[in-house]
């Protein structure tokens, strides 16, 4: 999971999961709790599911 993805390409990450900002890479306090659980919950199958799937070069799971 990273901000800036590009840094996360160029340094050779090769499952790339883009966040949120900088300040609040897993989160959004302008969100209401329950908003912001369900982001946090959909940012976190998406980094299972792209562990689970088989890559040959750096892709990010948008």
């Amino acid at each position: 999971m990273a901000t800036i993805t590009t840094i996360s390409q160029s340094v050779g990450a090769n499952r790339i999961v883009p966040t949120v900002a900088i300040p609040y890479p897993v989160g959004n306090p302008t969100l209401s709790a329950e908003d912001e659980h369900a982001m946090r919950r959909e940012m976190v199958e998406r980094a299972v599911n792209g562990l689970a799937t088989e890559i040959t070069e750096s892709t990010q799971f948008e």
